[in-house]
């Protein structure tokens, strides 16, 4: 434990510093939340070594390495009720507990099924309720669902994109509403060019979640 948390001050310190001043904002812990509603932190090698602490001591040197910076945890799924729970409660415990966090970052890796209007507004409510910053991080729309495995559904037709236009409407409108919460939205990619969501959730298969088409 004593040798990877030296590592990890190392790390933020040097990362940190040297771009101090130029990177207002920085990632300091990302998806230590466990998707698993019966479990609370990700059981991950930072995890199983040093335990909880580990978060906590992130955001505590990388504010000491550039004390102007905005320090953000980021994770996936944070819509889902239980995993929104988990984070809210992790992000509340630093705050009383006087770590330097100012922000969430929300992935936004969602599709044409979720999250619901509903699910996405109980979100920015409950992490505003913090009083930190918002921002999307990750945002594409899938065209498909995922738990469509038959290779023969995963087509790109008129049905999915305008499923895809109406998500990508009510997302925006309800982010609007929450602009003075949310500071940024960063799209993971601009064009259908490439994906990480190419050959997900079915092997070959190519999906379209972006602004602008494989033509740009």
């Amino acid at each position: 434990k004593e040798i990877l948390m030296d590592r990890l001050e190392d790390h933020i310190k040097s990362v940190v510093s040297r771009y101090k001043g130029k990177v207002y904002a920085w990632d300091v812990v990302n998806e230590a939340i466990d998707d698993n509603d019966s479990k609370f932190y990700r059981q991950s090698e930072w995890y199983k070594i040093c335990g909880e602490e580990f978060i906590a001591m992130a955001f505590r040197w990388a504010h000491e390495a550039d004390p102007d910076a905005l320090l953000f945890y980021n994770d996936y799924n944070t819509e889902s009720p239980g995993k929104r729970d988990r984070i809210y409660t992790l992000v509340k415990g630093l705050l009383d507990n006087g770590v330097p966090i100012h922000g969430i970052g929300l992935q936004g890796h969602w599709n044409i099924v979720s999250p619901s209007e509903k699910d996405l507004r109980a979100a920015l409510d409950k992490y505003s309720s913090l009083g930190v910053k918002l921002q999307v991080t990750e945002l594409d729309v899938s065209v498909y669902r995922p738990d469509e495995t038959n290779p023969a559904d995963n087509v790109f037709t008129a049905e999915r994109e305008q499923k895809q236009i109406d998500k990508y409407k009510m997302i925006f409108r309800v982010l609007r509403e929450y602009r003075s919460v949310i500071t940024g939205i960063t799209f993971w990619n601009v064009s259908d060019k490439s994906s990480w969501l190419d050959n997900f959730p079915v092997s070959g298969s190519k999906n379209y979640p972006l602004l602008f088409d494989q033509n740009l």
